[in-house]
This record gives structure tokens, sequence and C-alpha cells, in this order.
């Protein structure tokens, strides 16, 4: 049985906040659920501080999909500019393969000689999403996260559709969960590593969003069910790895009543997409 084939009521699901360098202070987040009519069920939320445990993880058995909190891709612009391989998988063998200093200084050299306000290339879901670009080292450093996160998938063997072919019971979707909370909260900033900016004003705005996805008010037709333990626990994460991870969840569930995951037909099969991103 493959995963498109569960009914509705049987969809195990995930969403993953991702870090570079998993610790016990900030570990990757994978919330736990399952779908079952237009509600979405948080059954648990899991911490590794460690590549190897996450990794354990993503060789369990299926059917699952999941949706994970990094980039699936490089822009094909700067892969073109740089000669680098022009298919998917020999690609990210490619990129994995460099240190993580070989991929500053390449990507800097790449920024520097181009003109101000166009330092980036961009994929093309990062417009519809509104994510940062995927060669971005810093602030957030998702090129880094996909050096350290694509590797772990392909050696896993999960299904990555529209990119690389794998166990089709073990699905992997990339999630934004940034794309999901401005629509319903704008862009009120909910989290931060630094206590000194974990606010009151934050603490309110992680309140209105899990509200609004308890609520079903964004355009996935969906809501969220918490226990108020769940809800407390959530709330009180001033860095927002955890409701990252329940964003993600959620855009794993609307994916998985979607026909093809909701991924466009005419999606690059080297940049990868959004799952939920906004289709023209």
């Amino acid at each position: 049985m493959t995963f498109a084939s569960l009914p509705n009521t049987a969809c195990p699901l995930a969403g993953v906040d991702f870090t570079s360098r998993p610790t016990r202070r900030k570990p990757i987040t994978v919330a736990h659920g399952h779908l079952a009519h237009a509600v979405v069920k948080l059954d648990r939320l899991d911490a590794h501080e460690h590549f190897d445990s996450f990794s354990t993880w993503l060789r369990t058995p299926g059917p699952w999909l999941a949706a994970f909190d990094f980039p699936f891709g490089l822009p094909r612009e700067l892969v073109q500019a740089l000669g680098w391989p022009l298919d998917w998988l020999p690609l990210m063998r490619h990129y994995a393969g460099l240190s993580r200093d070989e991929i500053r200084t390449r990507f800097a050299a790449f920024c520097d000689a181009r003109p101000v306000g166009a330092k980036f290339a961009h994929r093309a879901a990062d417009g519809p999403a509104g994510s940062s670009p995927s060669m971005k080292w810093v602030n957030p450093p998702v090129a880094l996260m996909l050096h350290a996160g694509v590797p772990l998938l392909i050696d896993a063997g999960v299904d990555l559709p529209g990119l690389h072919a794998g166990d089709a019971q073990r699905v992997a979707l990339e999630g934004y969960p940034g794309l999901l909370a401005r629509e319903l909260i704008g862009r009120r900033s909910y989290k931060a590593d630094d206590k000194a900016r974990q606010t009151p004003d934050r603490l309110i705005a992680r309140k209105d969003l899990l509200d609004a996805l308890e609520q079903g008010r964004s355009r996935l037709g969906l809501r969220l069910r918490l226990s108020h333990a769940q809800r407390d626990a959530l709330v009180a994460d001033a860095s927002g790895d955890r409701l990252d991870a329940v964003l993600c969840l959620m855009q794993a569930a609307w994916a998985a009543a979607q026909p093809g995951f909701g991924r466009p037909a005419d999606a690059d099969p080297l940049e990868g997409w959004i799952v939920s991103s906004p289709v023209d």
C-alpha cells in the first residue's frame, strides 16, 4: 500500500523544524499528527538532539508524509553560473561534498559580482512563498540547512516527489512555516532564539497564531486540534521551534489531500517547490 492509497482518516503526518547543528538546547523538532475530516490532530512532539536519532526516525517504515523546514534545491541561475551539475541528484551529491567554508566562499563571490539589490539568486518558489533564497548562508543560514538536511533524506531513501524517487511510503516535502504564519498574523514576529528578544508581544503573537490555526482561518481549509497541555507548551516555547514544526505539520496535511501533493506540474525539477505555495 502506498501513502496515496490511504483513506483520509488514516494519514500519518509530520512537520519538521530543522537545524543544521542540533543540540540539546536547539534540537530538530518533529510534530507528529494525523488528518481526519479536515481536522489535524497533534499527537506528539519529538526532539532530536543528534542527527543519528533523526536519521533513525527517517527510516521508520511508512506510510507517512512529512514537510521539512529547509530548502530541497538551489536556484537554477546560481547552479548554471557556478558550472555545477544540472540534474538534482548529482547536484546534491556535489553540494554535499563541499565544506561549509567552501559554500560560504563560493556563494559570497557570486553575490559580490552582482549589483546591489540583486545579490542573491532566487528559486521560482521563493516569490510565491515569500521565502529566503536557498543560497543564503546567514540570517537565516538555509544554505547550510540544505547542506545538512538533504543528504539525510537521500541516504534514508525517502521519496522526494518531482526531485528524486525513493520509498513511496515515506514522502518528504519542502515546507515553510513562515508562509502559513504570515497568512494568519501578517508580519508580526512570534519567535526569537535570543532571550532578550522574547517579548510579551511575541508571546501574544504565538497565542493569536494558534487561535487562527485552531479556528481553521487559513486558505488550507484545515483546523488544528490540540490538548490544553500541548497548547500551553507551544505558547511557552519562545524560540517558536515547536510552533514551526506544527505549521509544517499543517502544510503536510494539506499536501496529503492534494493530487500530486499539490506540486505544480511545471515546478522546476532542479529547484524544487515549497508545499502550499500559491500557484497562479
